[in-house]
């Protein structure tokens, strides 16, 4: 029996090799994430709602893939969400959705467009961890934020048995760069059993 992507994403290994898994997987990506309950991307959306008041403030949804964490952030009531991802396919499959204010393909190591400032938050909901972009994106959103920023992301139970994750975001809070707003572990993929943490944190 052949693998499905979801078997197959956590043993990717580096940039090229992950876009072209997502360019191949966009066409049944959401069918085969909503057969497993697909939960982080509403449990993200609302975690940053009750965060964040003003629900026109613009926000980068960093790694929005096929729009999924659109259509979470829109139902919480954001209204000026931009995206950008690897991936052109998954990007197509986003632009149909007309979520987005812009939808833009970026190379790994990219960090986010416009000035420290262009963005009130940025989501990377399911996008930093096993199978997906390094610890070192975390760092790059930080930096494209201003004081009073939020930075709303989640680490799947594959991503969190590497402790330098949580470790990375412990050092953020502990020298003042990042102040915690909300830690919520819960579900992800529930018929695989599989939980992620949802974070929201606000730059200093």
């Amino acid at each position: 029996m052949s693998k499905s992507y979801l078997d197959k994403v956590y043993d990717v290994k580096g940039a090229e090799e992950t876009r072209a898994l997502y360019d191949a997987w966009s066409e049944s990506y959401e069918a085969e994430i909503a057969e497993n309950g697909y939960a982080t991307p509403k449990r993200c959306a609302e975690a940053l709602s009750a965060a964040l008041p003003d629900k026109d403030a613009p926000i980068l949804d960093f790694g929005c893939g096929t729009g999924l964490s659109g259509i979470a952030l829109r139902q919480a009531g954001f209204t000026c969400i931009d995206g950008v991802d690897l991936s052109p396919d998954m990007l197509a499959k986003a632009k149909d959705k007309s979520l987005y204010r812009s939808l833009t393909v970026i190379d790994a190591g990219d960090p986010p467009p416009g000035d420290a400032g262009t963005y009130t938050a940025i989501t990377a909901i399911g996008v930093i961890g096993s199978g997906a972009a390094p610890l070192s994106v975390l760092d790059q959103l930080c930096a494209a934020l201003v004081p009073g920023g939020l930075v709303c992301f989640s680490f799947n139970d594959h991503t969190l048995e590497d402790p330098a994750f949580e470790n990375r975001v412990t050092a953020l809070v502990a020298d003042g760069t990042l102040r915690m707003i909300n830690r919520d572990y819960g579900p992800h993929l529930p018929a695989r059993n599989i939980n992620s943490a949802v974070y929201v944190l606000e730059k200093t």
